[in-house]
């Protein structure tokens, strides 16, 4: 499947296909919009390569730009405006891009740069547009394996890799997405995440492209003007990825917030108190799957799986220890591994050490942690590099965390690794308070807790006012633990190896941290 089959088949379409605040589209203009953008790329991009890269919010060049690289055999290059300097030049130099196209809000980011670059709301962007209108619709051949976008992981664990996107890459999870949702052109898919990322452009563009539905811009997205939007757009179906379905709840409550159209949000690493609030509370569905930039292994969640569980493992895929690269029997935890192969995983642009790292021995390896129960359900338990060595034993966080997340004073939490003076690792969380909670009531609630291990019970406590996140509402853990106890936040400390925590006070070093 192609995205330029998705396009073509909207080309006669005057049901609306975009709106963007006070401006709308129908679908034929918008594919018109996409054959002239793809006639000013063909101009413009005369380079081996044809990468143009946009730094740009959620605007309707962003739709216009993906389509036209469709038409036009070029690639699209998301940029992140939240990285700057010389991070974001590296970004730009890896990925290639002969052209940078922004709004003019971002221009200054890409001051002294060796790349051109055009305002997307300048005269010199205009008059291109204006001498390539009503340009034919005479799109290149391509494949579903041709690349269409390069869009960079979020950089959690260190610089950003720049993830092939091939057309069938996007087209294919839009099609299954609309197909399962019963998605068609009376429904309207709203687009809040930033477009630069996969979740906005795989579980959101390409749905409403595939399904004829209305896509609904959001520029940025505004926890308070979700709702307004819902209602004003008549929107059935958005995404999400991470925090924002918080930040929604977080709004005040109306009688009356269950009055809108809204039928399905879908996305991923939502809260897992927060989907069902969710959906309580605005009347829908919320769906929330397991899923990555790369791709390469997918869950399909059943009406029996538990509250919490990814779904059961799908065919082909293994729970690994990745020292001896044998299966982990149920409750142990190890990394999610296709057995089959690559999956979706088309690799990463000029990044054969990367490459390797994913595929070994045939096999597609995830860097996510896992485990199953003894129902064969699976449970996400955090990332490879959030794994922590804690006398001898191997621990992954995000089972930590929903455990800190039962108590209804802890609105956030955060688990991640410091150094052991000694060796390996201790455990330490961050977390964010939504109540009253001192240490002596936090110690006394762990106790309580009968799944959580003694090796798990956090060394010391982080009190923050919010977690560190990247501009797709990732917390970045890596940032947490290099600051570990010398942080100007109040930190808390476990004494000796009972569920007993004392303050040590804010900033304080670990030479004054009770150690075990």
């Amino acid at each position: 499947m192609t995205v330029t089959e998705l396009l073509l088949a909207r080309a006669g379409d005057d049901r609306p296909g975009l709106r963007f605040e006070d401006s709308s589209w129908t679908w034929r203009e918008h594919v018109q919009q996409c054959a002239d953008h793809a006639a000013v790329l063909r101009s413009v991009l005369t380079g081996p390569v044809k990468h143009v890269g946009i730094l740009a919010d959620n605007v309707p060049s962003f739709s216009f730009l993906l389509g036209g690289c469709a038409l036009s055999g070029s690639v699209l290059v998301g940029l992140n405006p939240t990285r700057r300097g010389a991070a974001l030049e590296r970004d730009i130099r890896l990925a290639d891009c002969e052209l940078v196209l922004t709004e003019g809000r971002h221009a200054a980011l890409l001051t002294g740069m060796d790349v051109p670059v055009l305002d997307l709301d300048g005269p010199e962007w205009a008059a291109l547009l204006d001498s390539c209108a009503g340009s034919p619709l005479t799109p290149v051949p391509a494949r579903a394996d041709d690349l269409l976008m390069l869009i960079f992981t979020s950089g959690t664990s260190g610089d950003p890799k720049a993830v092939r996107c091939t057309h069938d890459k996007i087209a294919a999870p839009g099609r299954m997405l609309a197909d399962r949702f019963g998605l068609s052109s009376s429904d309207c898919v709203y687009l809040s995440m930033p477009m630069f990322h996969s979740n906005a452009i795989m579980a959101g563009w390409s749905v409403g492209l595939a399904a004829g539905a209305t896509l609904a811009l959001r520029r940025r997205f505004s926890a308070s003007g979700f709702l307004p939007d819902v209602r004003r757009f008549g929107v059935t179906y958005a995404n999400y990825v991470g925090k924002p379905l918080s930040y929604v709840l977080a709004t005040p409550s109306a009688a009356d917030d269950a009055d809108n159209p809204l039928r399905i949000v879908y996305g991923n690493e939502g809260a897992e108190a927060d989907l069902a609030a969710f959906g309580r509370r605005f009347g829908c569905r919320v769906v929330d799957a397991f899923g990555s930039t790369e791709g390469g292994i997918g869950f399909a969640r059943t009406p029996d799986t538990p509250a919490g569980s990814l779904g059961r493992l799908p065919e082909g895929v293994a729970i690994l220890d990745p020292e001896t690269g044998v299966e982990c029997p149920p409750g142990v935890v190890g990394e999610l591994v296709n057995t089959r192969g690559a999956g979706a995983f088309a690799g990463y642009y000029k990044n054969p050490a990367a490459d390797a790292e994913r595929l070994r021995d045939g096999r597609y390896h995830t860097g996510d942690l896992a485990y199953v129960d003894d129902a064969g359900f699976c449970y996400f338990a955090g990332r490879l590099g959030d794994w922590l060595r804690v006398d001898g034993e191997n621990l992954g966080t995000a089972p930590i965390e929903r455990v800190l997340l039962r108590h209804p004073a802890i609105a956030e939490a955060a688990v991640y690794a410091v150094p052991d003076p000694a060796v390996g690792d201790q455990v330490m969380a961050a977390v964010v308070l939504a109540g009253p909670l001192g240490p002596e009531e936090f110690g006394a609630f762990l106790a309580r807790q009968e799944d959580l291990g003694p090796k798990q019970l956090p060394r010391y406590v982080r009190v923050v006012r919010e977690l560190p996140r990247t501009s797709t509402y990732k917390i970045m853990k890596r940032q947490l633990s290099a600051e570990g106890v010398h942080c100007p936040d109040p930190v808390w400390s476990r004494v000796g190896r009972e569920s007993a925590y004392c303050t040590v006070g804010a900033g304080s070093g670990a030479d004054e941290v009770v150690r075990p």
